[in-house]
């Protein structure tokens, strides 16, 4: 009879993610918990290379369950695949994980709490770059005030993280002339991730 192994296996990331969002789901920390239809957690590859991060669920995220849907999701599929990805390689969040009533801005309270299950999904997934979506994620994020033109254009290290800041989808549906600035911002983070990556030996 073989001898049986008392080492357990690491769980892999989808498990790691997985037994996270079972947490996570029950949270009801703040008033978001009473009004939110669903739990948005986030999708994608649990082994991405590439996360994404948003603000907060809208109305069409918050009835499907899923992060970036709707005209705003459609945009932010394109601008992937203009980079070279396919959403499924991504790994797509949000900072808050229930829509804020009337898509209003987080309030410090609900960032507080839901911070740390961000924190959690990153160190689970360990992306090589992150692109944060829209002024208020990275304001976020950062914890300042800048102006999204002020953090646009360049790397910002976070956390260990090398992140990269353009327009949130929405932003660009109402003020198409920014898509230019977006696809600026897009093609500064591909040759970043393109020399991690050749640093790297990933694909």
């Amino acid at each position: 009879m073989p001898p049986v192994s008392c080492v357990e296996e690491p769980a892999s990331s989808s498990q790691e993610l997985a037994l996270l969002f079972e947490t996570a789901r029950k949270c009801r920390k703040c008033q978001l918990a009473e009004t939110r239809l669903n739990f948005v957690f986030g999708e994608g590859d649990p082994a991405a290379k590439l996360a994404v991060i948003g603000e907060a669920p809208g109305a069409e995220e918050d009835a499907s369950g899923r992060p970036f849907v709707g005209r705003s999701g459609q945009l932010l599929d394109k601008i992937l695949q203009a980079a070279g990805f396919n959403r499924p390689e991504v790994y797509i969040c949000n900072i808050l994980k229930c829509r804020p009533p009337g898509n209003r801005n987080p309030l410090p309270d609900e960032i507080e709490n839901c911070i740390p299950w961000l924190l959690e999904q990153l160190q689970i997934v360990n992306p090589k770059v992150i692109l944060i979506l829209g002024k208020v994620a990275a304001n976020t994020i950062f914890e300042n005030k800048l102006s999204l033109g002020s953090m646009r254009g360049k790397a910002i290290k976070w956390k260990g993280y090398d992140c990269f800041i353009t327009y949130h989808p929405a932003a660009l549906l109402r003020n198409p002339e920014w898509k230019r600035g977006c696809w600026d911002d897009i093609q500064l983070m591909m040759r970043h991730y393109a020399t991690i990556c050749c640093q790297n030996n990933c694909t």
